[in-house]
């Protein structure tokens, strides 16, 4: 059986933290950010866990 490929954009996009967790970064942080407050940019630097129902689809394709 061949190995699984990992497709490359979702491996830019998405990473597997230690707990098991599938991780990704928070969009709008770096356009206009001289609106934005600066609560609000902090907000965004913390990294988002992907939902349950899109980490099934997004393990897949890490080929985790």
């Amino acid at each position: 059986m061949p190995k699984m490929k990992t497709r490359r954009g979702a491996a830019k996009r998405f990473w597997i933290s230690k707990n098991g967790k599938i991780m990704h970064k928070k969009a709008f942080h770096k356009h206009k950010a001289l609106n934005k407050s600066e609560r609000r940019i902090r907000n965004l630097r913390i990294p988002g866990e992907v939902s349950k129902s899109d980490s099934k689809k997004v393990k897949r394709m890490l080929g985790a």
